[in-house]
């Protein structure tokens, strides 16, 4: 096991860097795409109901990409980016083979790993969930 300091700031970095990936793909998405955009590539792969699709996955992988860069919600936010990484998997990326050039899976197992590993060992002492929680278990005076 790593010393305490040591694993805080591997988990930040972790959440820093997958955050960041997220929030692009996310606001690429939403943004750049727009709703619209994004909802008609879903539905060329026949994913049901693309335009609550293409929010969904706008949403978690922007405001979820920021939440995990502060280390808010971690748990939460790490669960919802494994269903959407499963999805992304499954419904675009599976039949690709794995090097996301041929569009492949790579990229999603790589994020949906750093999912599993912050929803495993927590988003570190250096996030606001841990700032939250510290405040929560001081006794009251």
């Amino acid at each position: 096991m790593l010393p305490e300091p040591v694993r805080d700031l591997a988990l930040l970095l972790a959440r820093l860097l997958v955050g960041v990936v997220l929030a692009v793909h996310g606001w690429d998405k939403l943004v750049d795409q727009g709703v619209q955009g994004t909802a008609g590539f879903l539905g060329s792969l026949g994913v049901p109901a693309p335009e609550v699709a293409a929010v969904a996955v706008s949403v978690v992988e922007l405001l979820g990409g920021l939440l995990l860069v502060l280390g808010a919600a971690t748990t939460l936010v790490s669960v919802l980016v494994l269903v959407d990484m499963a999805g992304a998997f499954w419904l675009v990326h599976r039949g690709n083979g794995v090097l996301v050039d041929g569009g492949g899976w790579e990229l999603v197992g790589v994020v949906a790993a750093a999912a599993l590993a912050l929803l495993g060992a927590g988003p570190g002492r250096a996030s606001l969930d841990h700032l939250v929680g510290a405040r929560r278990s001081r006794p009251r005076r």
